[in-house]
């Protein structure tokens, strides 16, 4: 094991997605496109602040889109690019994994 070497890619998209509340995020907009409020809403406990702060990091990422309507009063939502789109079989394993092996009220 002396010579194991950790791909860089790998470490980078791990601490991307391990970072809190990012892949919460992309998992809720698996479902399709959200205002802010409704993201926030799906998530107990994150702030605007946070949520403002994971949401323009995931777009730099090219992860998630913004798109602005020119309504009156304005719309913005939020969605998934086809990168974004990309991580949903993870989530999803993720989510099957965590249903047959995490017992609610019991830490890991």
């Amino acid at each position: 094991m002396d010579d194991f070497e950790m791909c860089p890619r790998f470490e980078k998209a791990v601490d991307m997605l391990s970072k809190r509340w990012v892949a919460l995020i992309v998992f809720v907009l698996m479902t399709g496109p959200h205002r802010f409020g409704e993201i926030e809403n799906c998530l107990s406990n994150l702030s605007g602040k946070v949520l403002s702060d994971r949401l323009k990091e995931l777009e730099g990422e090219g992860i998630i889109k913004r798109t602005v309507y020119p309504e009156m009063p304005v719309r913005i939502e939020y969605s998934l690019t086809d990168k974004g789109t990309a991580l949903a079989p993870i989530l999803g394993e993720i989510s099957n994994w965590s249903t047959d092996w995490i017992k609610l009220g019991i830490k890991i």
